[in-house]
């Protein structure tokens, strides 16, 4: 099996959406000999920002001196991506090598696990076989049903910024959907939550009460933004002073989850000192979160799909462009809010250039025009993607700034275009 007949075998799988459940991922983990039993994980689930936190605990953990291995989804550009070591994508030789095994497992089963499922076994086969210290286990979706969800207690679970998503699997509220993320809470883990929704936080501290697990919840008041421009950020936390690879005044919530998780793996006897924390803190990327990407013009890429996504990028933009606006090189999904994600950044856009993401459920670039150009905006619809981005580096000429935004099915192919540019 070669790498790319890998990942079209487990591309190939469906997703698990209308089958949620553990049954499959433990059977198809016992027939692999349970290798989540040899590891140790910091779980974390939640709606926005689980994807930095997971890179931010990563880059501290490997700072400390641990082997660390690191599950996200989705991809942007590279399938190898999902499962990192250390850093570094699974090589693809041993990619193929480990789904020859999973695929083994899989096929005799009578109900065919799905395709998260799959990567979810090689992402703790690979780990195992690796003698990972650490594993940063990002939820797929939800949390008590979601596959990541067969591990025993983890050292620390951690919930994320909750908001409306998924309600037709989830739950049509933020309690009830506060209350499937808290499914990764198990006795003998510690948690650490967000400081969202006041009715989110209530859920989780039940769920912890119930189960008699020590909580921490991260005090957004105790971050003081110092400073923050394309290079990253400064900000005070508890008094001390830490600087962030990562832009967005977000991460500065996310980062106050991470420093609490940090004290709390520190409760667990784990040692990790405060250079670590600062090393980690300041070179962890994150790709297509408010990455820069060039500087003349400024390329700014964000794989935000949502109008919360929207607004937290609005208000970075004014904060690192005052007074200027910006060219939106964007595509959608034709199932998102995009309504209300348009109307939190049109009043920043001097004008927009359309794609269609790659996707089934997207909208395609000239409707997408058509639509923007109704609500008085400026905005051409272009068939292919390089010439979208050749266009809008030329709209904005060098001193100008250009955002790729609206859909991680769009923002990977722009980032691997601009690259070859």
């Amino acid at each position: 099996m070669t790498p790319q007949q890998a990942i079209d075998y487990i591309e190939h799988q469906g997703w698990s959406t209308t089958r949620l459940g553990l049954e499959r991922t433990r059977e198809l983990l016992r027939r692999l000999g349970d290798p989540q039993k040899r590891l140790r994980f910091i779980h974390v689930a939640g709606s926005n920002g689980k994807g930095s936190t997971c890179a931010m605990l990563d880059a501290i953990l490997r700072a400390a001196g641990y082997r660390t291995g690191l599950y996200t989804s989705p991809y942007i550009q590279d399938f190898c991506e999902r499962i990192r070591l250390d850093g570094e994508n699974i090589p693809g030789d041993e990619l193929a090598r480990l789904t020859e095994r999973v695929k083994a497992a899989a096929e005799t089963m009578d109900d065919h696990p799905s395709q998260f499922e799959l990567v979810t076994a090689l992402g703790m086969l690979y780990f195992a076989g690796r003698g990972c210290d650490a594993v940063v286990l990002e939820v797929g979706m939800g949390g008590a049903l979601d596959s990541t969800n067969v591990i025993d207690a983890p050292e620390v679970a951690v919930i994320t910024n909750i908001g409306l998503e998924h309600t037709e699997y989830l739950g049509d509220t933020l309690e009830k959907i506060a209350q499937t993320k808290a499914g990764i809470i198990k006795p003998g883990c510690r948690a650490v939550c967000y400081d969202g929704a006041p009715e989110v936080t209530a859920v989780v501290r039940r769920v912890c009460e119930e189960r008699r697990v020590p909580l921490r919840v991260a005090d957004y008041g105790a971050v003081t933004p110092l400073s923050e421009t394309v290079d990253g950020q400064r900000f005070l936390w508890k008094g001390a002073e830490y600087r962030l690879a990562l832009l967005g005044q977000y991460q500065l919530h996310n980062v106050a989850t991470v420093l609490e998780t940090v004290d709390a793996l520190r409760d667990a006897d784990w040692q990790i000192d405060e250079a670590a924390v600062r090393a980690g803190l300041a070179s962890v990327t994150w790709p297509a979160r408010m990455e820069v990407m060039g500087r003349e013009p400024l390329f700014l890429i964000d794989g935000g799909h949502n109008p919360q996504c929207a607004e937290a990028l609005a208000e970075s933009l004014r904060r690192l462009l005052p007074g200027k606006k910006a060219v939106f090189l964007l595509g959608v999904l034709r199932d998102k809010d995009y309504p209300r994600m348009l109307a939190t950044v049109l009043p920043l856009a001097r004008e927009f250039i359309c794609l269609t993401p790659l996707s089934d459920r997207a909208l395609p670039a000239r409707e997408l025009a058509e639509y923007l150009t109704a609500q008085g905006a400026k905005a051409t619809a272009f068939d292919d993607i390089p010439g979208g981005l050749r266009a809008a580096l030329a709209a904005a000429g060098a001193d100008g700034a250009v955002v790729a935004f609206g859909s991680l099915y769009l923002v990977g192919a722009i980032r691997g275009a601009y690259r070859s540019e």
